[in-house]
This record gives structure tokens, C-alpha cells and sequence, in this order.
């Protein structure tokens, strides 16, 4: 085992991390100077709170929570925790997996900052969590059928808002596409096209 000494921080901060979440980490890596940890979801604020409280990690700031949609998984979402430590000068990153009906305990109680945030994951990909003192949306409307950010959610949405100036209120409508979407083929830009879009077919000499 090399000596402490010899370590760079991030390298010190991964192994006393793996000394202090121990069984709770499922995989921990660094990786362009930075540590992502996962673990097993139902120790992530037990995880937070170690990390908060340990002398020589100390993250005691919370940055950001985002959820990231991985269809063909079986826990198909992620969550994933963005912390700092100002004594430290050092960030890390913790993830968990669940899927549409597992929860995910609410941070909240540690970090009181992960309201909105957890919010707004809940928002947008319908993840749940546990123990949260207001879950509900926050920036799509109450009624919004769906979660917009899920790799399933259709680009045009399900329903288009318009203001109605007869009824002079806002009114909720299916969406109407003028013409169907066009599929463009990025994959070759200099050669071309293997296919012929409607109206620039050429006329045969």
C-alpha cells in the first residue's frame, strides 16, 4: 500500500472515503481528477452524513442534485450528489439506483438545501423520495401529464398551451404538428444523404 504521504488529495480523499462508507459502496472511481462513488440507496444519507461529519472530508456544502435516464436498465434512473468541501477544497460526487417505484431516502434532513432540488428531480423524471416534507412539482404545471426529461417522453410533449383570446384564458390543447418531423442523417455530412428527401427528387436525364 503506498504511503499516505505519496498521495495526491483526491487519491487520500478516495481512500478515506472507502475506509469510511466501507459495505455501502457498490463502485468508486477517479476519473479525470475527480471521484464518483455509488452506492447502495438506502445508506445515501447515511453516506451524506459521514461525509459531513468526518474531520478530513468535511462536505459540508451541497451544490446540486441531478437524474440521469437509462431506459434498457432495469434500475433504470440515477441519482447523483454533487457536494464540496470548503476545508478541503475538494469535490465529490455520490450516485444511486432506482427505478419508477423504488424511493429514494430525501436528503433534506442534512442538507435542508435539497428541497428544491429533489423537487425538481421528481419534476422531471418522476423519481420519488422518501421522507420529503413537500414532494411535488415545481416547475411544470400541476396538472402535467408526464416526467419531460425520460428518454420515453415524446419531443412534442403530450398536450400544447395557448392563450385563448375568445375565452381570454389559458387554454390546454393535443398538439398539432404543421407537418411531421424530418429525420436528418448527421452520421455523414460531406458525402450526403443515402436517401431523398420529399420535393428535391432530381429529374432523370
Amino acid at each position: 500500500m503506498a504511503d499516505e504521504t505519496t498521495l495526491s488529495p483526491i487519491e487520500a480523499l478516495s481512500a478515506r472515503v472507502a475506509e469510511l462508507l466501507g459495505e455501502r459502496v457498490i463502485e468508486q472511481v477517479i476519473a479525470h481528477g475527480e471521484l464518483t462513488v455509488r452506492v447502495h440507496r438506502e445508506t445515501i444519507l447515511d453516506c451524506l452524513r459521514k461525509l459531513h461529519d468526518d474531520e478530513a472530508c468535511r462536505f459540508i456544502s451541497f451544490t446540486d442534485i441531478a437524474g440521469a435516464d437509462y431506459p434498457d436498465r432495469d434500475e433504470r434512473f440515477e441519482v447523483v450528489y454533487h457536494l464540496l468541501s470548503p476545508n478541503r477544497n475538494l469535490r465529490i460526487r455520490l450516485k444511486v439506483r432506482t427505478d419508477e417505484d423504488s424511493t429514494v431516502p430525501s436528503v433534506t434532513p442534512l442538507f435542508p438545501a435539497a428541497d428544491w432540488y429533489e423537487r425538481e428531480t421528481y419534476d422531471l423524471y418522476g423519481i420519488l423520495f422518501s421522507g420529503h416534507p413537500d414532494l411535488r412539482r415545481i416547475l411544470t404545471d400541476y396538472g402535467f401529464d408526464g416526467y419531460p426529461l425520460r428518454k420515453d417522453f415524446p419531443t412534442t410533449g403530450y398536450v400544447e398551451v395557448r392563450y385563448d383570446e375568445e375565452r381570454k384564458r389559458v387554454v390546454y390543447e393535443p398538439v398539432k404538428l404543421a407537418q411531421e418531423f424530418r429525420q436528418f442523417d448527421y452520421l455523414s455530412p460531406w458525402e450526403g444523404t443515402d436517401y431523398v428527401l420529399p420535393g428535391d427528387q432530381k429529374k432523370s436525364s
